[in-house]
């Protein structure tokens, strides 16, 4: 491809312009789409007269169309350029192509290009994924519609044809991106389009929604919605960095948040990208669930009748499903018997049954309902499974109507790289990860309670443990707790960052250490909760928090204290290392090698 001698008269593109005078968030998409499209159909009829083409309108047999992205008429500042000069066989389209390519390229636009018949075209989309999804969002920028609108309809019917096949390529590659990219919620820096609930999977079901009806009906509203402010933030971001770009770094977020108006600053950005990815990320797996019982055909459903599994529960099709005798407006705690069932029996509630949830649940008020506390033991101690369950209760606005006090940590990002997850997120997970110490006390409701709750004061104002006890101090009565549970439920909030602190900072070797920490904790089955939760906890946090060396500290530092409030010992402690001396040692910057049996320090 030749390029071609610059004419003075063509048109110009002026970026610093449109974006300059473009309101905040989606104004840029529009504004910035429509700039361009302005200005691609002005080239091109420059173009065609510059290279004696054909004439501009219908019957002319050539067409510049904007796919994929562009297609969508969702392009962000950053954004690349796909174009597909489409032409009839009869047309010579090149020298059209090299008159309109160099001039984008010279406007510093990025580009994306092909030169194609609707025979070429339709062919590679016949095999070629990409190529596919490209054409299943076409718009006409300028030349012969007719041509264009033909092969929009004919790449639809092809994709609509290979559904099946196409459905299960989607799946496969949904799959090998999520093996490869965190969810967006829980991401320091998120990946707008490529992390899991970003745009991409916001693309791939639609695009499997155009094979087959695969989407319900209620997912299509909140999907669009966060479609939109996920656009919104990607667009500033590229008008804020100057450049095109996918990652929301750090120093990025507050001038972000700042340009799209949101008073809460970097905060309130990162829990809208928190609660829009959540929202497509849980709709996506939902979707490809359905997706992957369909290809399975019907042996995937096991037949025959439901099996009842509980009050008002069956196991259906390998999912938990209310029965016709579920009344969830006079027994709300069903919705917790059905996440409990459906995490034992790792399945879901099928999605007819927690819509039914959604609009019938009422909220569990004060006291909670006979048997509620118990129901939500039962499922946070099925550990890593009740994540998922709970998730789903949160998506159909039903978990706020157990713990309205969740509200304030729901989404609540914590940004730093300390902390892996927002507030909410590491409440279940650490609940989650006290599930392996539950051996080692005689309350393990007490434990899992206190993984759910230990940071509940975190997103109000003061200091978020005084306020995390106050909060559990009503909590506590509300759910049936008696005075002293709840006073133990209070002390795991009170003293939940205690152990970490006392055995990576003081003198393990020191009584007054041990009897400090005894004095505070008071009791055997304290610390023994207190320990379960701190590893739960530092688990949750991130890997930072917990390793080897810091579980071993907390470990002697748990049964000293064990010791002094009486208990008998378990065998010998090991020393704390680095030992008092040992610390010294590594002061002083020297070298030091000492043996003792067959130990090499």
């Amino acid at each position: 491809m030749d390029r071609p001698a610059p004419t003075p008269d063509a048109p110009t593109f002026d970026r610093a312009a449109v974006l300059d005078g473009a309101d905040p968030g989606l104004a840029v998409v529009a504004a910035w789409t429509a700039a361009v499209d302005g200005w691609l159909a002005r080239l091109y009829e420059h173009a065609l007269a510059s290279v004696g083409g054909p004439g501009p309108g219908d019957g002319s047999g050539v067409a510049l169309v904007a796919i994929g992205g562009y297609g969508r008429a969702q392009l962000c500042p950053g954004s690349d350029l796909d174009l597909l000069l489409l032409h009839a066989r009869a047309v010579d389209a090149e020298p059209i192509a090299t008159a309109l390519w160099y001039p984008i390229w010279d406007a510093g636009l990025k580009l994306g290009h092909s030169v194609r018949t609707p025979k070429q075209a339709l062919t590679l989309a016949s095999d070629d994924l990409d190529t596919a999804t490209a054409l299943l969002d076409t718009r006409v920028l300028a030349g012969d519609r007719l041509l264009a609108d033909s092969l929009a309809r004919e790449a639809r019917e092809q994709w609509e044809r290979r559904g099946k096949r196409w459905l299960a390529r989607l799946a496969d590659s949904v799959d090998e991106r999520h093996e490869r990219a965190d969810e967006i919620a829980f991401l320091l820096e998120p990946d707008l389009k490529l992390a899991r609930g970003g745009l991409r999977d916001i693309h791939a079901v639609r695009w499997a929604e155009a094979a087959r009806k695969v989407m319900l009906d209620d997912d299509h509203t909140t999907i669009d919605a966060a479609e939109a402010d996920l656009l919104a933030i990607r667009a500033e971001l590229h008008r804020v960095a100057g450049r095109a770009g996918d990652v929301l770094l750090l120093e990025q977020q507050d001038a972000v948040a700042a340009a799209l108006g949101l008073d809460g600053g970097a905060d309130e950005l990162m829990a809208v990208v928190a609660d829009r990815g959540r929202s497509v990320a849980w709709r996506s797996n939902e979707t490809w669930h359905r997706v992957r019982a369909m290809l399975a055909g019907p042996g995937w459903s096991m037949g025959g009748r439901p099996r009842e599994i509980g009050p008002g529960l069956a196991l259906r099709d390998r999912e938990v499903h209310l029965t016709a005798a579920a009344d969830p407006a006079a027994d709300p705690p069903v919705a917790l018997r059905a996440a409990a069932a459906a995490a034992r029996l790792d399945t879901r509630i099928d999605r007819g049954s927690l819509a039914r949830l959604a609009t019938e649940t009422a909220p569990f008020g004060d006291p909670w309902p006979a048997g509620a506390r118990e129901a939500l033991v039962d499922l946070l101690l099925t550990g890593e499974a009740a994540i998922r369950q709970i998730e789903a209760l949160d998506q159909v606005g039903i978990w706020l109507r157990v713990l309205p006090d969740w509200a304030t940590a729901r989404n609540r990002p914590q940004r730093n790289a300390y902390h892996r997850f927002t507030v909410d997120r590491h409440l279940l997970e650490a609940a989650a990860g006290t599930v392996d110490m539950v051996d080692t006390v005689d309350r393990p409701d007490l434990l899992v309670l206190g993984g759910l709750l230990h940071d509940i004061g975190k997103g109000r104002p003061g200091d978020h443990t005084e306020v995390g006890m106050e909060l559990v101090e009503v909590i506590g009565p509300r759910m049936g707790l008696d005075a002293d549970d709840t006073a133990t439920l209070v002390d795991l909030v009170r003293f939940h960052l205690l152990l970490p602190d006392v055995a990576t900072r003081r003198d393990l070797d020191d009584p007054a250490t041990i009897d400090g920490v005894a004095k505070q904790v008071g009791s055997l089955r304290t610390l023994r909760l207190l320990h379960g939760l701190t590893v739960g906890d530092s688990k949750a946090t991130g890997p930072a928090a917990w390793g080897s060396w810091k579980a071993g500290l907390v470990e002697t530092l748990v049964e000293r204290v064990a010791v002094a409030l009486g208990d008998e010992p378990r065998g010998p402690v090991p020393p704390p290392f680095p030992t008092a001396a040992q610390r010294a040692l590594l002061d002083a910057r020297r070298s030091h090698v000492s043996a003792e049996g067959d130990e090499l320090t």
